[in-house]
């Protein structure tokens, strides 16, 4: 089961899952980081390039913080391609003392999606200004525009482009782009448009391109997942 509403954070996402008996919780790629709480400790979820897989006890609840794009990194301190395709305890990039303090918190609270959701901004808001060009990779990198125009608007060079996006999204624009295109074509299948269609107006060549680029980050096939 998984539910998930707006955070206070403006693009961020509170959400709750439970990983269901039988089968692993499949957690697709989303361009995003997440703030994790487990009932009993704090992870921190990195950028993903492929599925990730998780497999505990039946039953088991997670509530987390989903940060927009871009923007996790400078809010917990730590460069995005550091924690790509990684599940690392919050206490790893955090002294042992802050962590503690909010550990105690969160057990103590009836409500740690509230916490999770107020924390996210308080932690964006301490981080200083938000950096530009996240936002302007992320609309760039939805609108399918080329990695070399996308550094003409940031003004800086290709190679530039690519270390700053490192450490704002764990990975380059190009695959940035793939990964939100396939979220994009998986949520219109969601709501009932053709696969064809789907590959049509995300800018896939054709229907086999959709298939092959949903496979190679999730694992499974586009219906596979979508049923």
């Amino acid at each position: 089961m998984y539910e998930e509403r707006p955070a206070c954070l403006p693009g961020a996402v509170v959400w709750h899952a439970t990983v269901p008996a039988g089968a692993p919780l499949r957690v697709l790629p989303d361009g995003c980081m997440d703030l994790v709480w487990t009932g009993e400790a704090f992870l921190v979820a990195g950028p993903d390039t492929t599925a990730h897989l998780v497999d505990s006890t039946p039953d088991t609840g997670y509530t987390g913080v989903r940060f927009p794009p871009g923007t996790a990194p400078a809010a917990l301190g730590t460069p995005a391609h550091e924690l790509r395709d990684q599940r690392v305890r919050l206490s790893d990039i955090w002294s042992e003392a802050r962590v503690r303090s909010l550990t105690q918190r969160a057990a103590d609270s009836t409500a740690p999606a509230g916490l999770l959701d107020a924390l996210a901004a308080d932690l964006l808001r301490a981080s200083g200004p938000t950096d530009p060009l996240a936002g302007l990779v992320t609309r760039g990198a939805r609108a399918g525009l080329p990695v070399s125009t996308l550094a003409r608007r940031a003004g800086m060079s290709e190679r530039q482009l690519h270390r700053r996006c490192l450490a704002a999204f764990g990975y380059g624009a190009k695959t940035l782009a793939r990964i939100l295109r396939m979220c994009e074509a998986l949520d219109m299948a969601r709501r009932g448009v053709p696969w064809v269609r789907v590959a049509a107006l995300t800018g896939y060549s054709d229907q086999a391109h959709l298939v092959r680029e949903v496979r190679s980050h999730s694992g499974l096939s586009p219906s596979a997942l979508v049923t």
